[in-house]
C-alpha cells in the first residue's frame, strides 16, 4: 500500500470517528433540557454537519472510486465534497463558538459538552483542509489525464 493511499486511509478514519463522537455530543445538547426552548440553531447545525459527514460525504469520498460509475465519480466531485464538508465543519464550529462566548453564563455538564463541541468541530474541519487539500493536489496533478486507455499516435512512412 503506498504511503499516500496510508494517509488518506487513516484520515478518512479519523474524520468518521471525530463525526460519529460529535454526533453523539451534539445529539445530547439537543436533548438537553438547559436551553428552556429549543436547542439554539448553531447545535443543530453541527448536529446536520455530522449527519452529512457520516451518511452522503464520506461514504462517496471513501467509496465511490469503488462503487459508483466513471461519469459520476470525478476528481472534482471528491474536491467539491471535501469542500463543502470542510467549509460545513468551520461555520459550525465558528458558529457555536461564538454562541458560546455570548452567553451570560453557563455551568456544569452541559458548558463542558458544548466546549467538546466545539473542540471535535475544530478538529474535523482540520481534517477536511487536509483531505481537501489532497484531493486538489490530485485533480490538479492528473486534470488532464483520463481514464481512458490512449493509443499511440499513427505515423507515416516516408
Amino acid at each position: 500500500m503506498a504511503v499516500m493511499e496510508l494517509i488518506g486511509l487513516v484520515l478518512r478514519g479519523l474524520q468518521t470517528l471525530f463525526a460519529i463522537i460529535s454526533l453523539g455530543l451534539n445529539a445530547y445538547l439537543c436533548s438537553n433540557n438547559a436551553f428552556y426552548r429549543s436547542s439554539p440553531s448553531q447545535i443543530n447545525f453541527l448536529l446536520f454537519t455530522s449527519i452529512w459527514t457520516l451518511f452522503p460525504a464520506l461514504p462517496f469520498l471513501a467509496f465511490g472510486t469503488r462503487f459508483l460509475p466513471a461519469n459520476a465519480n470525478s476528481k472534482i466531485a471528491h474536491v467539491a465534497m471535501d469542500a463543502v464538508t470542510m467549509l460545513f465543519w468551520f461555520a459550525g464550529f465558528i458558529a457555536l463558538a461564538v454562541w458560546y462566548n455570548d452567553l451570560p453564563f453557563c455551568y456544569g455538564k452541559v458548558c463542558n459538552v458544548i466546549v467538546a463541541s466545539i473542540v471535535f468541530g475544530a478538529f474535523e474541519w482540520i481534517l477536511f483542509s487536509i483531505s481537501t487539500a489532497f484531493s486538489a493536489l490530485d485533480w490538479w496533478r492528473t486534470r488532464g489525464n483520463s481514464s481512458a486507455v490512449k493509443t499511440a499516435p499513427e505515423t507515416t512512412a516516408v
